[in-house]
């Protein structure tokens, strides 16, 4: 129906343009918008009121006549203009429960459109370092990404999932030099373990496996290991020099080829774990994009020579620097050190370069809220390679805080003491914890309160929307235990039936899903989905207590069943994009 009134709008404007009373070269952008009060009918516009200033009328004449060039359409009921210039539309209630057809012709493509006109877009998410398994605050993101990467698909854009593997870094180096450590703990090797290398009983595991294929190949004395190195582990700030100093010892014991088998053992395996963990949660991707790959491939130098050949870079003290306060940065960035070595931010430049390269026309990064201060500095990059900053789409996800009763969990991936998002799941299952996570605001702290997903009350809102679902098919079957038979046909015929102040809600909120579908693509917040889902399921629940579904009269039960339908079918699309399963029986 929304689409039907913005043709009558700018049919209407077409005829004012050639009547010449609005400007034939004048361009607006107006709004039509459903109201709060069901007494200001279905819909409303404020297309008088933008004409209005641009043509010097009054708002409320230019909107009578706007109503004036309207075609006749029998869907309307009525139009009148209110306030200041607002002009209200009524939509006849055979028309508005013509919806009911609509979604039982469509099916799954109820609500899909082509709003993303086939832009390509690369939608990048979670890219934890793959140091360990992942955690719930982890999970957010992964829920988050994967739910908006199928709101985006059926609004018509071509997504292309990604993760990015973090495998080239220093916290890598220390994951390589932990699970030697532990390799040689295995092998009856006595010595302190250190505070900050990561101690979790994944890295035992995978140094079990390599005793188990190596023996003690890989095996030096604690003595030759620790030689000019502190005895105990010092404390402060010389944590960080004596683990590096580990990593350097590592090296030279195991050459240069052996830190790298552990290294590779550490990834692979760590990978695995990751690759696994989001798979049984319902999150996929079309590639896993390796940092290795940018320092192999050449990328980070092509990203370099990108913004030198800009003017964006200068030397000082031995460094190549990015201008990237010219771009509203706080402060210029280091690209290549003084010793020649790369920088992290290096590694970002030539991912994005690299992004853009393969013809993307868009990029959204999703980030953990702890990356606030990444956002200048890549905008500032992706502008110095020549490229429009609204192309890069930056979304924060405030992690997720984990309560057992009143006692909050902490989590660190180097401590090992963290609660895994496997653990998340086993516990309140992937329905739960993919609808929690989505349910509010990427951006809003979220309290995730495992008590209330696992009850199965009105309060838990999946396991409320899901009942409505499965109340739905138990009606269905009711109908078969009784030997009725739900023409569809019959019901289609008398839509006019439906007259109750329930089923003229629920014909309203079936109508308003497309709206809220292309909204919340637009925005990029699957929130609104878990929003309207619940409401559908509120007016469901209502309906189902207040009336008698499976009535005498065949006309109106009819109805009613094929009113039913599309509710369920409505419920199940929106589930799907939120990766929530509609179960028929609960």
């Amino acid at each position: 129906m929304k689409k039907d009134i913005e043709s009558l709008i700018n049919h209407a404007l077409g005829s004012l343009k050639k009547a010449g009373t609005i400007p034939a070269d004048l361009t607006i952008e107006y709004t039509i918008e459903r109201p709060k009060e069901t007494s200001h009918g279905d819909f409303y516009t404020n297309v008088a009121l933008i004409l209005a200033k641009a043509c010097r009328q009054a708002p409320r004449q230019m909107a009578e006549q706007i109503i004036a060039h309207f075609p006749t359409q029998p869907f309307l009921d009525k139009i009148e203009v209110a306030g200041p210039g607002f002009i209200n539309f009524f939509i006849r209630s055979e028309a508005a429960a013509s919806v009911i057809a609509d979604i039982l012709q469509q099916g799954t493509n109820y609500g899909a459109n082509q709003s993303g006109h086939s832009q390509k877009v690369l939608l990048e998410f979670v890219s934890s370092n793959p140091t360990g398994p992942l955690h719930v605050g982890h999970g957010r993101s992964a829920a988050f990404g994967a739910s908006l990467a199928n709101l985006l698909t059926i609004s018509g854009y071509q997504v292309h999932r990604e993760y990015y593997v973090n495998d080239a870094g220093r916290q890598m180096n220390i994951l390589a030099v932990s699970l030697w450590l532990r390799y040689l703990e295995l092998a009856n090797q006595k010595f302190p373990f250190p505070s900050n290398a990561y101690r979790g009983e994944y890295v035992i595991a995978i140094a079990q496996s390599l005793i188990d294929q190596f023996d003690q190949q890989y095996v030096h004395p604690w003595r030759e290991i620790s030689r000019g190195l502190p005895q105990d582990e010092p404390e402060g700030g010389d944590k960080e020099i004596y683990i590096d100093a580990l990593i350097n010892r590592a090296i030279e014991l195991l050459t240069p080829e052996g830190f790298k088998l552990f290294h590779q053992a550490a990834l692979n395996a760590v990978i695995a774990d990751i690759k696994e963990d989001l798979a049984e949660f319902g999150v996929s991707y079309e590639e896993w994009f390796s940092e290795q790959s940018l320092l192999d491939s050449g990328a980070i130098d092509k990203g370099i020579q990108a913004l030198k050949a800009a003017g964006h870079t200068y030397e000082e003290k031995g460094a190549l620097w990015f201008r990237a306060t010219s771009f509203g940065d706080e402060k210029d960035r280091v690209l290549i050190r003084a010793n020649g070595q790369s920088t992290y931010f290096a590694s970002d430049v030539a991912y994005h370069w690299n992004k853009y390269a393969r013809n993307f026309d868009r990029v959204i990064n999703i980030f953990g809220s702890d990356h606030h201060g990444y956002i200048p500095r890549l905008r500032a990059a992706v502008t110095g390679l020549g490229h429009d900053e609204k192309a890069l789409t930056i979304l924060l996800v405030q992690f997720a805080i984990l309560y057992r009763g009143q006692e909050r969990v902490q989590m660190s991936t180097r401590s090992g003491s963290f609660v895994t998002l496997r653990e998340l799941r086993e516990e309140v299952g992937n329905d739960a914890a993919r609808f929690f996570y989505v349910a509010r605001k990427p951006e809003q702290h979220l309290d995730f309160d495992l008590d209330l997903a696992k009850s199965q009350s009105s309060d838990n809102p999946v396991y409320y929307i899901q009942y409505a679902h499965a109340r739905i098919c138990s009606v269905l079957r009711q109908l078969n235990e009784r030997g009725l038979v739900a023409d569809e046909a019959i019901g289609l015929a008398n839509l006019a039936c439906l007259k109750e102040p329930h089923e003229l809600a629920l014909i309203n909120l079936l109508g308003r899903y497309p709206e809220v579908i292309e909204g919340a693509a637009s925005t990029c917040e699957p929130h609104q989905i878990a929003y309207y889902l619940r409401e559908l399921a509120n007016a469901l629940h209502s309906y189902y207590n207040a009336v008698q579904l499976l009535c005498e009269d065949e006309a109106k039960r009819a109805a009613r069943l094929c009113l039913l339908r599309a509710v369920q079918q409505v419920l199940k699309n929106g589930s799907q994009i939120l990766g929530v399963s509609s179960p028929e029986s609960m």
